[in-house]
């Protein structure tokens, strides 16, 4: 089953990489890169989470997965565009 469709991160390879590492829910996110597609996470952040966490005890003081919204490129000329309210 895939977890992350953006970067093709299945459940499985999430689960194995979790527990041959013991991973913290950030370090199974870099290994496998789940998360780090066009989403940012927004799909799959709790499933990664929580696998990782399946193999490791929370760290109180460790902050857990965000998602980052896609940034879409805008250009120069917009940002400098004068719009004139008459």
């Amino acid at each position: 089953m895939v977890i992350c469709r953006c970067e093709e991160v299945t459940y499985e390879e999430l689960v194995k990489t979790a527990e041959r590492y013991s991973c913290s829910p950030r370090e199974l996110k870099l290994r496998t890169r789940a998360g780090m597609g066009y989403c940012g996470g927004r799909t799959c952040r709790n499933a990664v989470d929580s696998i990782a966490l399946s193999s490791t005890e929370r760290n109180v003081s460790e902050i857990t997965l965000k998602y980052q919204p896609p940034i879409r490129p805008i250009s120069f000329s917009k940002l400098g565009e004068v719009v004139n309210n008459d």
